[in-house]
């Protein structure tokens, strides 16, 4: 019998927009927003769900302002226990992308995962950080600590990278190494340069590496700091490089497709990229 799992990507627009309003108040309303498309995952049926990355808010990142700091909670914390309720109800494995304080003055931008019953997994750190016009992440996280983990779920092995990471494939093929069958990659990128690599790199991970991957950008613009459009365009990606459903450039939408994981088996026994590899001819790769 193939093993089939429906998963699911959400991408939303920000709903409050306005540097006046406090963080918390911003954050309640982007998480008030996105329980509703949980539910309607839930109820079609979806077994591993992925949020946008720092799904609670806007993609703050274009500012260099303390007031974001207060976005930042422990993992696991507060938003870890309420997905944690929603995975239980659902029976759904969820990826909670948040802004993560480590401790006083240390954050990451990280990710939960999150059992279908709903058990705390563990989390992944995003481990290359940007700092260029619109996206001065530096100011914000650290460099991710935890190396590139696969969570054991109940439907899967699901690994995560986020956003910048998918310009790197050395991080790709990690997750492979480590077991991944579903790779997602939560993201806030913007029209323009990356958009094109959107749909170029992360098919090219698929493929090299034999496994599935889920990209999810988040849609509309984010004042007051406009960097421009956040165009959505998430969408699942097999082995083949074959792209499986995809969402709008504009709306607000769930996202789902039905994987047969029996086909990582089935593209490995063609193309044995895992077998013909050459560690032991990478040593440039070590600075």
């Amino acid at each position: 019998m193939a093993h089939v799992v429906r998963c699911g990507l959400i991408q939303l627009a920000n709903p409050i927009n306005d540097e006046s309003v406090p963080v918390a108040e911003i954050q309640q309303a982007m998480l008030e927003k996105h329980l509703p498309y949980i539910d309607e995952a839930g109820e079609k049926g979806v077994q591993i769900l992925c949020l946008q990355e720092i799904f609670n808010g806007p993609y703050f990142c274009p500012s260099q302002s303390t007031r974001w700091y207060e976005a930042a909670e422990p993992i696991p914390g507060p938003t870890t226990e309420i997905m944690a309720e929603y995975a239980r109800k659902h029976e759904m494995v969820i990826v909670v992308p948040l802004y993560e304080e480590a401790m006083r003055g240390v954050y990451y931008n990280s990710a939960a995962v999150i059992d279908a019953d709903g058990t705390y997994l563990g989390k992944y750190r995003k481990q290359h950080i940007p700092q260029t016009n619109g996206f001065w992440e530096k100011y914000f996280f650290k460099p991710g600590d935890g190396g590139y983990p696969v969570f054991q779920t109940r439907y899967g092995k699901v690994g995560v990278y986020i956003c910048y990471d998918r310009h790197f494939p050395e991080g790709a093929r990690c997750l492979g190494l480590n077991g991944a069958e579903i790779v997602f990659n939560p993201s806030a990128t913007v029209a323009g340069l990356s958009q094109y690599l959107w749909k170029l790199e992360q098919p090219a991970h698929a493929v090299a590496n034999g496994y599935y991957v889920g990209a999810i950008n988040r849609v509309g613009t984010e004042a007051p700091w406009n960097i421009g459009k956040f165009y959505g365009t998430s969408y699942f990606v097999n082995p083949r490089g074959q792209f499986l459903a995809e969402g709008s450039e504009d709306n607000d939408e769930l996202v789902i497709a039905d994987l047969d994981f029996d086909m990582i088996d089935e593209v490995r026994q063609t193309w044995q990229f895992y077998r013909d590899r050459r560690p032991d001819a990478y040593d440039e790769l070590h600075d």
